[in-house]
């Protein structure tokens, strides 16, 4: 039996200008939505503890000092108007980046009258000074104390197969006496052993113990952030594991999560930790998350976290949604966390 074939229903003028309308609207976000679709971001979650060497874009005065002189004690920096915290780039019309340039800048002008241009506040100053002859010892001093450089242990977060692109800390490097952030003129990060753990306690923080090797650069620093340092990878031969999704802030949920991290020799070892609460709208830098170690392979370790687990990876079902950046002083099973998605945008990748 043959089936009546009905002939297509008359379609009216108002169905043709909705068919119409919805056209469009897909037309014009139809690029968006295969960017969106081939924009989603891929990293690989690191978690191996590196040695990091840092060098400052001009020198940090950490603190001002008495200079005795033939004449009696004086204090050139202090009267000059240099404070803790100020950044010398230049003495008189030469910049500065290292504690040996200062010295030698210094026994060049003998006790001249010189101009120090410094960075306070992100803010250039001008000062006048003169260094003066110190008895001890015949050289001319300023009686600043400067620091030109930082070296440490720590945890690289994410490696960006896309762009080269490393993360690491998920906090800036600061100064250990003025806490300001450590201008960066260039860095490196270096293959590192760990070698021992002082376990934290309730009111001592604990840390990794570790060697580095000097002769060995995996990856250039460009950037000294509050969302961590960042730079390009030169060497990803000590940097295996898989790609994978960088989550969005709303996917980040109270609930278990692990972290990844080396806190014996150069093994990773993933460790559970449960997300007691996301802080969506966080202005604190580094404390998207409030996290607590929960896996007994741990807490048997270090005690929780301990200084030097700074950057190591946190993964929630599947996906990078941080890294781990501060412990708890009173309680080092606890700490906080940065959302990825500010380390990978202060890193550019």
């Amino acid at each position: 039996m043959n089936e009546e074939i009905k002939p297509w229903a008359p379609i009216t003028a108002t169905a043709l200008r909705v068919m119409a309308l919805v056209l469009v609207l897909v037309l014009a976000l139809w690029p968006m939505l295969i960017s969106a679709r081939a924009d989603t971001l891929t990293v690989v979650p690191v978690g191996r503890a590196v040695g990091i060497k840092l060098f400052s874009d001009g020198v940090v005065v950490v603190g001002t000092s008495e200079i005795t002189t033939q004449d009696g004690t004086v204090n050139p920096a202090k009267d000059c108007g240099l404070r803790e915290g100020d950044i010398i780039t230049h003495i008189n019309a030469t910049e500065v980046d290292t504690i040996e340039e200062v010295t030698a800048l210094l026994q060049e002008l003998e006790g001249e009258t010189m101009s120090i241009r410094a960075i306070r506040d992100e803010k250039q100053v001008q000062l006048t000074a003169q260094a003066v002859r110190c008895s001890a010892d015949g050289e001319y001093k300023l009686g600043a104390w400067i620091r030109d450089s930082m070296a440490g242990i720590g945890t690289v977060t994410f490696y960006c197969p896309q762009t080269g692109t490393f993360g690491a800390l998920g906090h800036g490097i600061n100064d250990v006496d003025t806490a300001l952030l450590m201008p960066l003129e260039s860095g490196s990060i270096l293959p590192a052993t760990v070698s021992g753990v002082e376990k934290g306690q309730s009111g001592t923080p604990g840390v990794l113990r570790g060697v580095f090797d000097s002769g060995v650069t995996l990856g250039e620093l460009d950037g000294n952030s509050t969302c961590g340092i960042y730079g390009t990878m030169t060497d990803t031969s000590w940097f295996n594991g898989q790609a994978v999704e960088v989550a969005s802030r709303d996917e980040v949920k109270a609930g278990k999560a692990t972290i990844l991290s080396n806190v014996s020799g150069n093994q990773v070892e993933e460790y559970e930790i449960e997300i007691l609460k996301v802080y969506p709208d966080s202005q604190d830098g580094g404390r998207d998350y409030l996290v607590h170690v929960t896996d007994p392979r741990l807490l048997e370790q270090t005690g929780g976290i301990v200084q030097g687990m700074s950057g190591s990876p946190i993964l929630q079902n599947g996906k990078i949604i941080g890294a781990v950046t501060h412990v708890m002083v009173d309680d080092p099973a606890s700490g906080y966390g940065i959302y990825i998605g500010d380390m990978l945008q202060a890193a550019g990748a």
